[in-house]
């Protein structure tokens, strides 16, 4: 039996088989009608983002929801006073570019079948500040929550609806990791959280589901909170 990821390789018409094979590695898994590509953790090659939305199409029959989700904190990107600019545009690079890119290669395909969901990940940085800083990831996370916001005005009318999630810190092993080698960071920001405990992933999960249904069919250009209380909280229980 032909697998997904291999349907998709067939299906797809590539100019030149480099580009195949390098979407290829992106595919990370498939689940029926489900693919998740790794797309902006790549280093931008020229059509790639583009090829993935026309394998998905060519393979299923329509796009009718892209979540971007896309992420990293990299230590080097601190106060604004030692943050490089080579760490800088890394973190805009994959935060915010690839969901620039991925959001211009969907929107096409759900203007067609005049319906979509698009849910792209910011974070509860994107509209408060910290004085424990990462520079150029608040800045990407809250470019990504402008841009989903202007989307999802400009084609609310053609039935495509563009939403940002803001998540709290979630229990990933890229939180572990940061945390593991600076406690006091994390205790830091865990006495934030009125809830008293970092999300879990099945968490976020969920509220990409219901972004991603029928069920929000009202719901466009949010800032869709799933923090724990962090951003209404002024004091935070004991």
């Amino acid at each position: 039996m032909v697998s997904a990821a291999e349907q998709l390789a067939a299906n797809l018409n590539f100019g030149a088989l480099a580009k195949a094979e390098e979407l290829k590695k992106r595919i990370w898994f498939t689940l029926g009608a489900l693919v998740v590509f790794r797309l902006g953790t790549y280093i931008p090659l020229p059509g790639i983002d583009s090829a993935a939305f026309e394998a998905a199409f060519l393979a299923y029959g329509s796009v009718d929801v892209a979540f971007n989700n896309a992420g990293i904190s990299p230590p080097e990107d601190d106060s604004i006073l030692t943050t490089g600019l080579d760490a800088w545009r890394r973190v805009q690079e994959v935060n915010l570019t690839s969901v620039y890119l991925c959001c211009k290669e969907a929107i096409p395909y759900m203007q067609r079948q005049g319906k979509g969901s698009i849910i792209n990940t910011a974070s509860f940085v994107a509209v408060m500040g910290s004085a424990t800083s990462q520079i150029s990831y608040t800045a990407s996370k809250g470019g990504v929550l402008a841009l989903s916001r202007e989307l999802g005005v400009q084609f609310a009318r053609e039935g495509i609806r563009v939403n940002a999630l803001c998540p709290g810190p979630v229990n990933t092993p890229l939180l572990t990791e940061l945390f593991a080698a600076d406690p006091e960071r994390a205790a830091r920001r865990l006495v934030h959280v009125p809830v008293g405990r970092f999300a879990e992933p099945s968490e976020i999960a969920a509220a990409v589901a219901f972004l991603a249904s029928d069920d929000a069919s009202f719901i466009t250009a949010s800032t869709f909170l799933v923090d724990g209380g962090i951003s209404g909280a002024y004091v935070t229980p004991l």
